[in-house]
């Protein structure tokens, strides 16, 4: 990877990029440092404390500008989500998977409603902080609620600009890269924190090991798995069109192991911090049966880890479903005389990928399961909350390896000259 980036650099319009988005990326930490006026970020950081709470999981993409109470405390998650919900409703309503289907005329108007889509749930999103955090305001009034929530909701379409020029001009997807530096700038005090619990004898040198052993080894198990797919082979008939032959070529359907990507894990935390948060947002509660619930609902239980996994799984098969569609493969196949070997076209290759789908997505289910509850298990026996989670560690290496793979395609672009020779 570095062989990659150290040669990307030699070459003077990769080199552009590549500052293009180092300058971006800086603006982006540059701005996690402003605080948003009238707010008082201690009221933040207690939120935050709660790691079952969906406000650590926004500080984690961040970068902690949401427990500093910045501009950027929203981060990009307003533009996540509507991405999602633009992407579940495209499978759901046939006029939107059709205009995804007319090139980039269609991309662009998705695109275009992705945006107004952001801007509305950042100003939903913006106004629940709010009064979630109205003991927080200095002078609670009017004013200060114009200034906080448009404050907010301007810090997230900022970095939604700033991420799509990144993609334009630099390298690599930009909002990707805004949420890898957020998650990357948090690394360092987490470390920090790890060696202060040991100083102050939390933990020991043998936790402290066995920490960093699991944590390079859930890196390699990602990368792994990152990258692991299956490949059906498909044969295509040859055939005679005028006086010309087509066809003939051997190829192969991939099916990766972690089709979902994180996506399973965002909404499996979404659901399961859902209470909590709404009871942290309304008050804590000091007694009974509501702060029962909320010991239950905390991380540091068996029953939140369990209900976490299953949620993970489900979302896996469910997200999967929704984004591949066997029967249409099939239909496909057999229109341009492609065909599985050994395997009869039509309902019986789509019976053969969905059994193959089902299995593959099984593994992934299981490993998101447990990249995910793998950190809550080593917190809920050492006594520590590990700061990066499955999904940071997720998007961290899948971001990491999907840039170099740009970098990669991009150098050869431009050394290979093709039919000039």
């Amino acid at each position: 990877m570095f062989q990659t980036i150290r040669d990307a650099w030699k070459i003077p319009d990769l080199r552009k990029k590549m500052l293009f988005t180092l300058l971006m990326l800086a603006v982006f930490r540059l701005g996690t440092f402003i605080p948003v006026p009238g707010l008082n970020s201690a009221a933040l950081a207690e939120l935050v404390s709660d790691g079952s709470s969906l406000f650590a999981l926004m500080d984690s993409f961040s970068g902690g500008a949401f427990s500093n109470a910045t501009i950027f405390a929203m981060s990009i998650t307003p533009y996540i989500n509507s991405s999602i919900i633009l992407q579940l409703l495209t499978v759901a309503i046939p006029a939107l998977e059709r205009m995804s289907k007319e090139g980039e005329e269609g991309r662009k108007k998705i695109a275009s409603w992705t945006r107004y889509g952001t801007i509305i749930l950042a100003l939903i999103q913006a106004t629940g902080l709010y009064f979630g955090i109205k003991g927080a305001v200095e002078n609670p009034g009017v004013l200060s609620f114009i200034t906080i929530v448009v404050t907010f909701t301007a810090g997230t379409a900022f970095l939604m600009w700033l991420g799509e020029k990144i993609t334009e001009n630099g390298i690599g997807n930009g909002i990707s890269m805004i949420i890898f530096a957020g998650i990357v700038s948090g690394i360092p005090s987490g470390v920090i924190g790890l060696f202060n619990n040991f100083k102050a004898g939390a933990l020991n040198i043998w936790a402290l090991i066995a920490i960093a052993v699991i944590a390079i080894a859930m890196v390699v198990f990602v990368v792994f798995i990152n990258d692991a797919e299956r490949r059906i082979p498909v044969q295509y008939a040859k055939r005679m069109v005028g006086r010309k032959m087509y066809g003939g070529q051997s190829t192969h359907i991939p099916i990766k192991v972690s089709m979902a990507g994180v996506i399973p894990i965002i909404f499996a935390m979404s659901i399961m911090a859902f209470p909590s948060t709404l009871m942290n947002l309304f008050g804590a509660p000091t007694g009974g049966f509501w702060l029962k619930v909320l010991n239950v609902l905390s991380p540091n239980s068996w029953f939140y880890i369990v209900m976490y996994v299953l949620l993970i799984i489900f979302f896996t098969y469910f997200y999967t479903a929704i984004q591949f569609n066997p029967i249409e493969i099939a239909n496909n196949m057999k229109k341009n005389g492609g065909f599985v070997p050994g395997i009869r076209p039509g309902k019986p290759t789509s019976d053969f990928i969905s059994r193959i789908l089902s299995k593959i997505t099984l593994t992934g289910a299981l490993f998101l399961g447990v990249i995910a509850a793998l950190p809550l298990i080593m917190g809920k026996f050492i006594g520590f909350q590990i700061s990066i989670g499955g999904t940071s560690l997720l998007i961290m290496v899948g971001v990491a390896l999907e840039t170099v793979k740009q970098i990669e395609s991009q150098m050869l672009m431009r050394h290979y000259k093709g039919f000039l020779e």
